[in-house]
């Protein structure tokens, strides 16, 4: 499958990102972060712009890309609702959040509604053990879900 070329727009902003980071040691994950607030996902063809202007393949860029679980390649619903699947949730109860969620939104992890309100993300940590199970809707934490919350949660996000 080919990559559909970027917009003129997008493709300044990948090379303005690129720009900004180059004379730094380490440039590629702030490059990766910058694209992805500016898009709002990291498209294919950003990789070959990027990868060509750090002089790395394809292949590498996409590794990085891909490794870090933040990083995506479409675009995510106006919401983002993250469970968390740490061991300290699943103890609490975050399986049958997570089940319950999948039922309400209708959609798996890594998934967005059809209507484009949410997409739901497997996340590995939001450091509320003490209050799992824990869940992030648009980078506001929520601690002591229980299937009443989620539900509320879900309803707001779906507006």
């Amino acid at each position: 499958m080919q990559a559909r070329e970027l917009a003129a727009p997008d493709q300044e902003r990948v090379l303005a990102a690129v720009e900004r980071w180059t004379r730094e040691e380490g440039p590629l994950l702030p490059i990766l972060h910058d694209v992805q607030a500016e898009l709002g996902h990291i498209p294919e063809e950003a990789l070959r712009i990027i990868a060509d202007r750090l002089n790395l393949s394809r292949a590498e860029v996409h590794g990085v890309m891909s490794f870090y679980h933040d990083f995506r390649a479409e675009p995510a619903g106006r919401h983002v609702l993250k469970l968390c699947r740490s061991e300290s949730c699943q103890s609490m109860g975050g399986d049958a959040l997570a089940d319950r969620a999948r039922e309400l939104l209708g959609i798996d992890f890594h998934q967005t509604t059809p209507d484009g309100a949410v997409t739901l993300e497997p996340i590995y940590c939001l450091g509320l053990c003490s209050c799992a199970p824990a869940a992030m809707l648009d980078g506001d934490v929520h601690g002591r879900l229980d299937a009443d919350g989620l539900s509320t949660l879900i309803g707001e996000a779906s507006r």
